[in-house]
């Protein structure tokens, strides 16, 4: 009888396959779906693990909604004390907005997670100060960030999915300290992490890149640096964000490039543009929004540098590609729009006679780059021309949308008369007529050559002499 290392033929084959099993049972087994999402032999293909989806389906359903709720009636800032957002909307609106935030946020604690009890007015809870200031946040990422969120949109329940505090944050990394003299410092590199999908790449890709709006490094377009001073540790900071991104939307790299050339926009799918805007808002909400908060959180809730927990890609998504796979929960929730503080009416329209308004004064709106939709920010000079125009119905305004003076000349002005056509349609739904309102055509704003002065950003709003 023939022996296999010292053992029969038959026994040794049956060790061989069992080892083998065994072996393969750490590692990714068959069958795995692929897309196809390029020409065939390039490799442009997605992977997808069906199992890893269907853990994530539990995680991306949307929660049931309940029916809207009338815009009737007084509103909260008239009924209640100390309402600082949200006040316009009707106090059936307000109690819907408040019951769901609850059900997103503290679904067991309830309304005292952010509430004191004996007085919902009170503001000695630091839940409370950042509840406020989060729902300003989502309203400017939908107002002002449409070019990654789109018309779907985000709400508190997009990143909190029924937790205090979302799952997925992240805090500036701690000095590492020598490893010893010869070796020197890691420079937070070489260490196993998950952030960078266990590579050596550097372990805090974020407080480079994800802390301000205007940081990630762009490909340089010749071979010598000629004025690009980034360096080789910036673009290892650049594949660990990469590879964070992957992991979190549950993708590879084709999702965004195309293996032909990573480099080149011209071959890369749509998706790389939404990346690169969304990169850009993480940064800016970042610095905006979480950082100004970090003395309001008590200790136990910072990093060990002392930072407050901020956002990253994963924060929202969570695994999925779309957070909750593209399902808009915002179209339920319209208040947190950033468009439905500004299209609301003011609950009192002062007389026409009254003196304290003096004459009726016009408004100039502000806009982001790029974008013709209003934002939060416009609230206040919008809810200002919109009860002028109440207290004086004879007066009649004209509206005329501004551009840089760089640039495409079609594309601005195009630009331009949208901006226009958003403020018209925002007073037109604040009951305004529309033969009250004029558009004049789109106008270049002098003295910006730059491109990015916020004046060349703008709707005036003049009343007709």
């Amino acid at each position: 009888m023939k022996h296999f290392f010292g053992l029969p033929a038959r026994c040794g084959a049956w060790c061989a396959a069992l080892a083998a099993t065994v072996l393969l049972a750490g590692c990714e087994r068959p069958p795995v779906d692929t897309v196809q999402r390029g020409f065939r032999g390039t490799g442009m293909e997605q992977v997808y693990n069906p199992r890893t989806v269907a853990d994530q389906a539990a995680l991306n359903t949307v929660p049931p909604s309940t029916p809207l709720a009338s815009a009737d009636g007084p509103k909260a800032k008239d009924i209640y004390k100390n309402v600082q957002v949200l006040g316009d909307l009707s106090v059936a609106e307000f109690a819907r907005h408040m019951v769901a935030i609850t059900s997103w946020v503290s679904p067991k604690e309830g309304c005292t997670y952010c509430h004191a009890g004996a007085n919902f007015a009170d503001e000695s809870k630091y839940q409370k100060v950042v509840a406020r200031r989060m729902i300003q946040m989502t309203q400017h990422l939908n107002g002002s960030w449409q070019k990654h969120v789109g018309g779907t949109g985000v709400t508190c329940y997009t990143c909190h999915r029924g937790n205090n505090v979302p799952v997925n944050q992240w805090f500036q990394a701690a000095e590492p300290q020598p490893m010893g003299s010869l070796i020197g410092e890691r420079a937070g590199q070489n260490a196993p992490s998950d952030i960078p999908a266990l590579a050596s790449l550097p372990n805090d890709p974020f407080t480079p890149l994800l802390g301000q709006p205007e940081r990630i490094r762009v490909v340089g377009k010749t071979a010598l640096p000629e004025g690009n001073r980034h360096s080789v540790k910036e673009t290892e900071w650049t594949y660990a964000l990469m590879m964070h991104m992957s992991q979190s939307l549950g993708v590879n790299c084709t999702y965004c490039h195309n293996t032909r050339s990573f480099s080149s926009w011209d071959l890369s799918p749509p998706t790389r543009t939404t990346a690169y805007w969304g990169i850009r808002m993480v940064g800016d909400v970042n610095s905006k929004y979480l950082e100004p908060l970090t003395k309001t959180f008590p200790a136990h809730r910072l990093g060990p540098t002392g930072d407050v927990g901020k956002v990253n890609c994963a924060t929202c998504h969570q695994g999925a590609y779309k957070p909750l796979y593209g399902a808009s929960m915002l179209k339920d929730h319209p208040e947190l729009s950033g468009v439905k503080a500004v299209v609301t009416a003011p609950t009192a329209a002062a007389p026409a006679d009254d003196a304290s308004m003096g004459s009726p004064e016009g408004a100039t709106i502000f806009f982001a780059v790029g974008s013709s939709t209003l934002g939060a920010d416009a609230a206040p000079a919008l809810d200002a021309l919109i009860s002028m125009l109440n207290a004086h119905p004879d007066a009649k305004i004209t509206i005329s949308g501004f551009h840089s003076a760089s640039g495409d000349l079609p594309t601005n002005q195009e630009l331009a008369k949208k901006r226009a056509f958003s403020v018209r349609d925002a007073l037109k739904a604040a009951g305004i007529a529309e033969d009250r309102v004029a558009l004049q055509k789109p106008m270049s704003a002098e003295a910006n050559l730059a491109g990015e002065d916020p004046k060349s950003r703008r709707v005036e709003v003049a009343v007709a002499k």
